[in-house]
């Protein structure tokens, strides 16, 4: 994992997280005009010096500046930034490539394109002195290089990736680890508690109005603030990007909150054992610190997570996990209960910031922010009962709890002679023999849930919920009372009995047998 990290890190510097490999075939490239391919060499422009990684380096011919935009030699360019370039004659097309980041450009136009996406420039490529000429910046950032200009002293500062990361480590070796008193010092007001209409949980600032979070922090609400250290509290416009998969989003705030975004660790030198400190707002005990370690790294799907043992409850998701350098290395997002091993999990801070440098690229008009869509409609009215039965089964087919999820199936849907909706449901055995009684109050949660989405679908409908325990044996089983058993015919015996019962009239009744 820790050299896929590395490899993606290089590679995502600008415009996209996206890293689609597809050029376009047609309407992108076109023959350019002959009067576009040649720059007068009187263009140039002498006395630009050039350095990239703290040493000098010269290109030839020399950079030329046209409209604010520098254009340099494109061999040596991608040569310097460590990339493999493919030069195509008959399209006077360039194509570079370095890791997972491949960048297209073509003499005379006006357009690049960037892992697969459009980009448009303000000069176009051109040849001087028989060498192509390419757009500093925008190759630069595409393979993680920084380039800056000193007008002063015409310089022009570029500093690779890898050199800044050489950098980063020199730093953190001269300066040593920070203490979590440091850590906290450096971070405590970069990190805030959410609260919706319907949760409570973490957040880490990431811009100067965006907050990330876990997804399911904001799953089904319609509202919600952000709290921050000093209890100051500033709406929530709704979400502005989101990695369901990733169990990420990054939610916009009504104003600006004037603090200054954490900082992402270097993924790659990420590894089990090392050292965190977690920050976040279990309960709703704001901003409360613990720490650990990184006690394992593991796969689950498409997605990979940290392993913690610093300790973290409900509250705590979308909450930051930093490093002993200060770093944002982790979302925190999950715990297993009832366990002596401190199983907790985060979500590592690349899949975090893969999601903001695309928000960056492309950022949502003010219209597009808002909060997720439920899944349930507005009405059940005129629905048939099959319809309901196959929505309830889709949308509470499990319910999570701190045992894991707990299935249901085997879903009936009926109206009684008085009216009555009456659903029925069947719980996972082996959930309930093992997890029901200590799963009991999450349970009773969830049937509540379904009751009352139920009940604000159909606001005029009396509503009955009953689970059962259903388990069919090869020998008649012994010790259950009348109705409990039946026979099925061919040495099959049936067990079904009642373990949730619930009913919705004026009011809520709920009965269970955990």
């Amino acid at each position: 994992m820790v050299t896929t990290f590395a490899r993606l890190r290089r590679g995502i510097a600008i415009c996209t997280a996206a890293v689609l490999i597809a050029w376009p075939l047609t309407g992108a490239w076109t023959r350019p005009a002959a009067a576009a391919q040649t720059a007068p060499v009187e263009s140039q422009q002498a006395g630009i010096r050039v350095m990239i990684d703290d040493k000098p380096f010269t290109f030839s011919p020399s950079p030329v500046q046209e409209n604010g935009v520098t254009l340099v030699p494109m061999r040596q360019i991608f040569s310097a930034l460590g990339a493999q370039v493919t030069w195509v004659p008959a399209t006077k097309s360039v194509f570079a490539k370095k890791g997972t980041m491949m960048v297209a450009l073509q003499v005379g136009s006006r357009q690049a394109v960037v892992n697969g996406n459009a980009v448009m420039l303000d000069v176009p490529v051109r040849t001087v002195d028989g060498a192509t000429m390419v757009p500093l910046r925008l190759v630069g950032d595409a393979f993680g290089a920084r380039t800056t200009w000193n007008a002063e002293t015409r310089t022009i500062f570029i500093e690779t990736a890898e050199y800044r990361e050489a950098l980063e480590r020199e730093m953190k070796e001269k300066y040593g680890k920070l203490t979590p008193a440091e850590i906290v010092a450096m971070n405590d007001d970069k990190v805030v508690m959410i609260i919706t209409d319907n949760a409570q949980g973490s957040g880490v600032i990431v811009g100067d109005r965006w907050v990330l979070t876990n997804y399911h922090v904001i799953d089904g609400s319609a509202s919600g603030n952000v709290v921050l250290n000093d209890g100051t509290i500033i709406g929530i416009l709704g979400v502005a990007a989101a990695d369901e998969d990733a169990d990420l989003a990054i939610v916009q705030t009504a104003r600006p909150l004037g603090i200054e975004p954490v900082t992402f660790a270097d993924a790659s030198t990420v590894d089990k054992g090392d050292r965190i400190v977690a920050i976040g707002s279990p309960l709703g005990y704001q901003n409360t610190v613990s720490e650990g370690l990184i006690s394992n790294m593991i796969d689950e799907g498409l997605v990979s997570y940290y392993q913690i043992n610093a300790p973290v409850d409900r509250g705590s998701s979308g909450g930051a996990v930093f490093n002993e350098y200060g770093e944002l290395v982790g979302i925190t997002t999950a715990v297993i209960r009832d366990t002596l091993a401190d199983l907790n999990f985060a979500v590592p801070a690349l899949y975090a910031e893969l999601l903001l440098m695309e928000l960056e690229a492309d950022p949502p008009a003010q219209n597009e922010i808002r909060f997720p869509e439920s899944r349930l409609p507005d009405s059940l009215e005129g629905a048939s009962n099959e319809e309901i039965r196959r929505l309830l089964a889709k949308e509470f087919g499990s319910a999570q709890t701190s045992k894991g999820p707990a299935a249901f199936t085997d879903w009936t849907v009926t109206r009684d002679a008085q009216g009555w909706l009456v659903v029925t449901a069947v719980i996972n055995p082996s959930f309930y023999m093992l997890y029901g009684k200590d799963s009991a109050g999450e349970l009773r949660l969830w049937a509540i849930d379904l009751a009352m989405e139920l009940r604000r679908m159909l606001p005029d409908v009396n509503l009955e919920l009953i689970v059962y325990y259903s388990q069919v044996f090869n020998a008649e089983p012994r010790g259950f009372g009348p109705g409990v058993v039946t026979n099925l015919g061919d040495g099959r015996w049936r067990v079904q009995y009642e373990v949730m019962h619930l009913q919705y009239m004026d009011r809520l009744h709920i009965s269970d047998n955990f």
